[in-house]
């Protein structure tokens, strides 16, 4: 009996074709196997290049000698580029998932070899076994529709805007007290600056008075676009032609949510998530507990997760301080202040973490069954 020449080759009709993705910035890399113990196909092409993917999968079927209407699986790591080709695969029936990349699980050795090439064959080899049944080798990302990935953008913009507006006030500050001038912006600013001196009485040099009226050009601008954004989220908001607005109007109508936390809330959280129970609602945001107890050593708290979206959990925190001024009397507050009110400063700021789970997983059952939280009150209009 002559032994195959080739891993490849295989009796019988394989039943999927697995491909992983290495996604750079000039190029990808693809994996293509059929079962484990074969040495992948491993094939290079330029990023992007949407017919070149067709083009491979076919020459991958023809070469593992695979029906035309084979099964296709295919996975990548969510990263810059997004979900656009997710939605691309699937258009040509391919089975995609997203990876969550810090699931993936690394060698622990001080030191690995780390290519593409072993990057795209390990992600093939968990692949495979995530399609044989091995549920826990990763995490999917959950892909949003592109309606639902599109409503996010407004409040994103708006964020990215604010840190602009930031950094271009500290900076003509910044400027002007370099020159010995203490001066608060204000909208006549540009009018101001042709007025100021140094300290000797000599007027501001040229060049640093054009580039503080370019600095304060942009600021203007970013402004500006703030109060489009702001007017244009209220507007939306107002017309409640979609669920999310519904559910951001919903949330507007308590103490301690403003427009930017309820917005926040809505389009990144609980718009397009479906929660079954709080403990999913809390890993989400990062804020899951961390212990350490191993064997006979010291038992620890590590603190949260983090491992969720930053967004939500960074405003959960903030909303949690609001929610103790507006809600006094709400249960959540009443909890908080019997048992951290008394400690330290560093005692309240682990509990305002922990009330900030609370608070996230109080507002999921008011927007799910509306609900109110215990001892919450609504504004008064």
């Amino acid at each position: 009996m002559v032994p195959a020449t080739r891993q490849e080759e295989c009796k019988g009709k394989p039943e999927v074709l697995h491909l992983s993705f290495e996604l750079g910035r000039k190029e990808w890399k693809l994996a293509f196997a059929v079962e484990r113990s074969m040495k992948p196909r491993i094939r290079t092409m330029a990023a992007g290049d949407l017919q070149a993917v067709r083009q491979e999968i076919v020459a991958a079927r023809q070469r593992f000698k695979l029906a035309e209407d084979v099964r296709v699986v295919s996975c990548y790591e969510a990263g810059r580029d997004g979900f656009w080709l997710h939605r691309f695969l699937i258009s040509i029936g391919v089975d995609n998932v997203v990876v969550d990349s810090s699931s993936i699980e690394v060698n622990r050795r001080a030191r690995q070899a780390k290519t593409d090439g072993l990057d795209v064959q390990k992600l093939l080899s968990m692949l495979l076994r995530y399609h044989d049944g091995e549920s826990g080798v990763w995490s999917v990302v959950r892909v949003p529709s592109v309606e639902q990935e599109d409503g996010r953008q407004l409040p994103r913009d708006w964020e990215v805007l604010k840190k602009e507006r930031t950094l271009h006030r500290n900076r003509i500050q910044a400027l002007l007290i370099s020159l010995g001038i203490r001066l608060t912006l204000k909208a006549d600013f540009a009018e101001r600056l042709e007025s100021l001196i140094l300290w000797d009485g000599s007027p501001l040099p040229s060049e640093m008075k054009l580039r503080l009226k370019r600095d304060w050009e942009r600021l203007e601008l970013v402004e500006r676009q703030i109060r489009e954004l702001t007017k244009q989220r209220e507007e939306k908001v107002a017309e409640g032609g979609s669920v999310a607005m519904r559910l951001i109007g919903q949330l507007l109508l308590l103490r301690a949510i403003g427009m930017t936390s309820a917005w926040l809330f809505v389009q990144e959280f609980f718009a397009w998530r479906q929660f079954r129970n709080r403990r999913q609602v809390g890993s989400l945001a990062g804020l899951t507990p961390m212990p350490y107890r191993s064997g006979e050593s010291v038992n620890r708290d590590q603190g949260i997760s983090k491992a969720g979206n930053v967004r939500v959990r960074t405003m959960a925190i903030e909303i949690a301080w609001a929610w103790l001024r507006y809600q006094p009397q709400s249960q959540l507050s009443l909890w908080f202040k019997q048992r951290y009110g008394p400690g330290t400063r560093r005692s309240r700021r682990v509990g305002i973490v922990a009330m900030a789970r609370q608070l996230l997983v109080a507002l999921w059952r008011y927007l799910e069954t509306g609900v109110l939280p215990e001892g919450a009150v609504l504004k008064s209009k």
